[in-house]
């Protein structure tokens, strides 16, 4: 759904005054998605998601900005999406603002949902190629599927992926199996993360 009438289009700053605090959405060359409100689903995968990393990061001291959605990216003066989950590798962990983030995500990460399929998977993955994000990972529940991309070193796109699992670059060390993603319940992330890192599931949490 587009709040911007077909014949205007609107920059950051429209962006920032339009879309009230707290709600999601992206400017796409110029136009305003809304997203529609959450499922329960998404909300657990995104955050499941979040203890995951962030433990993960703080475990093997890599640091950065791990960033929650509702936290604006902005690529250009009218393209800034609103990731699920956007992290900023230590050395561009400055470019957060206050209300946004100046700049692109070292690592961009979607949960689709039935609203944003087209976004998620086009628009978005053409804007982030385009703004040269290093890393962008498409969850889509609705599918059970995991799409992955990393920019090569001639500025496109290659799939990652083998055997289910995907191995990030962005977040030395770092690795998922698409399986955990789709699980009901999710698996436990203590477990997991001792998978991933080697941290006991006794001392994960701190």
């Amino acid at each position: 759904m587009s709040i911007a009438a077909m014949q205007q289009l609107y920059d950051f700053d429209e962006f920032c005054v339009l879309v009230a605090d707290g709600r999601k959405a992206d400017l796409i060359d110029g136009v305003i998605y809304m997203a529609s409100p959450e499922n329960i689903g998404h909300c657990d995968l995104r955050a499941w998601l979040l203890y995951l990393i962030r433990r993960y990061l703080k475990h093997r001291k890599i640091g950065g900005k791990l960033l929650d959605s509702r936290v604006a990216f902005r690529l250009t003066p009218r393209n800034s999406p609103e990731p699920d989950i956007g992290y900023l590798t230590p050395s561009r962990a400055h470019l957060a603002q206050r209300g946004f983030v100046d700049g692109r995500p070292d690592l961009a990460i979607e949960i689709v949902s039935p609203d944003s399929v087209a976004r998620d998977y086009n628009e978005k993955k053409l804007q982030y190629l385009a703004a040269a994000v290093p890393e962008y990972w498409i969850i889509d529940p609705l599918t059970s599927k995991m799409t992955c991309w990393r920019r090569t070193e001639h500025g496109d796109y290659r799939r990652l992926g083998k055997g289910g699992r995907v191995e990030s670059e962005v977040i030395p060390g770092f690795w998922l199996r698409a399986a955990w993603l789709f699980q009901s319940p999710l698996p436990d992330e203590d477990e997991i993360l001792s998978e991933i890192s080697g941290i006991s599931p006794k001392g994960a949490r701190t």
